[in-house]
């Protein structure tokens, strides 16, 4: 599960170390020739990833680096290694998560004249876990990120895991971070707009659950919120991340005309009950190359394109989690469809 996932973390950063993955063209009539996903190279080993742009260049942070580590490109499609956010784990949140060794599931916006980046702490198999608030006038050489200390956290007497957080504005210009791994599923807390944190106290909304199976969990996590078109959709990943090639991650989405749901998919299946529609899938198991698709974070560019950025565990790689990006376009009918 997700809340494992710290368990992961270091092989993970050692797959890294080995050596950056570069993408391969896919061979003509093979899924994803032609698309953006098919122009990557560079470093392209990240988990969890969300993008930004800022001026001329575009940011990848992630959990692959330990201490969220970061990618820079230029162009959306050759990507370098720019560092870390972090040098080390605040120490506020080493005493809240005992026994924690990293940061991971990284989100940034930009509000209010600044970079927030939430970040996520926990440790293996375990809902004792943070979100913390990193803040920076700008990105880049020149970022001066300053630790906020503590946003939220769930302890083993609450019912949500407070990782994997996901920053998002509604119509009325109230801010909300939705969150969530395992458990009862996604949540959506309201934040006070001054300090970007929730107050104490504060309930949240359940926006998206997986009824548990007789046979064990149904994970869901990773929730990213996109206001379009006056609905709200939210995107999660369903099933298992972080076993390399045989993750079974994919993603779905559902919409609503509340921020606070309910959340449908097309076919009007309830994300409280585990519905929605795909959004991401691997291949066909004999041709699969990226497998487990999942944990994307959306950014719209300049130009009004919607980029979605993720991770899948690259076949032909010794399943290195590996950056994706597909542009998404909206149907006749309003719904997104990733061209990956």
């Amino acid at each position: 599960m997700k809340a494992a996932f710290i368990g992961a973390v270091a092989g993970l950063a050692a797959l890294a170390c080995a050596g950056a993955a570069s993408a391969q063209t896919p061979q003509v009539g093979e899924k994803g020739a032609g698309t953006l996903n098919s122009q990557l190279t560079g470093d392209l080993t990240v988990h969890d990833p969300v993008i930004i742009r800022e001026g001329d260049t575009y940011y990848v942070f992630s959990t692959v680096g330990k201490y969220i580590g970061i990618k820079t490109s230029t162009d959306l499609k050759t990507w370098k290694d720019a560092g870390s956010v972090f040098a080390q784990i605040p120490a506020w949140a080493k005493e809240a998560i005992p026994g924690t060794d990293g940061i991971w599931a990284p989100d940034i916006s930009y509000v209010n004249g600044e970079y927030r980046l939430y970040y996520s702490v926990s440790t293996f198999g375990s809902n004792r876990s943070a979100i913390g608030l990193a803040t920076s006038p700008t990105l880049g050489a020149k970022a001066r990120w300053k630790d906020q200390g503590l946003v939220v956290m769930s302890t083993k007497d609450d019912d949500f895991n407070a990782i994997d957080p996901n920053f998002v504005v509604d119509a009325q210009g109230r801010q909300w971070l939705s969150l969530g791994s395992f458990w009862t599923g996604i949540k959506l807390f309201p934040l006070d707009a001054r300090t970007g944190k929730v107050a104490p106290g504060t309930e949240p909304y359940s926006i998206a659950r997986r009824p548990a199976p007789a046979g064990g969990p149904a994970p869901v996590e990773a929730p990213f919120i996109i206001p379009h078109g006056g609905w709200y959709f939210l995107i999660a990943s369903y099933d298992y991340c972080c076993k390399g090639v045989n993750s079974t991650y994919y993603t779905v989405v559902g919409r609503s005309k509340k921020i606070t749901g309910p959340y449908l998919g097309r076919d009007g299946s309830d994300m409280m009950q585990g519905g929605g529609t795909i959004l991401l899938r691997s291949d066909l198991q004999e041709q699969q190359r990226f497998r487990g698709p999942g944990h994307a974070g959306a950014f719209t560019d300049k130009d009004g394109t919607t980029y979605l950025a993720y991770h899948a565990y690259d076949k032909q790689a010794e399943g290195r989690p590996t950056l994706r990006i597909a542009p998404l376009r909206w149907d006749a009918d309003g719904w997104p469809v990733a061209e990956y």
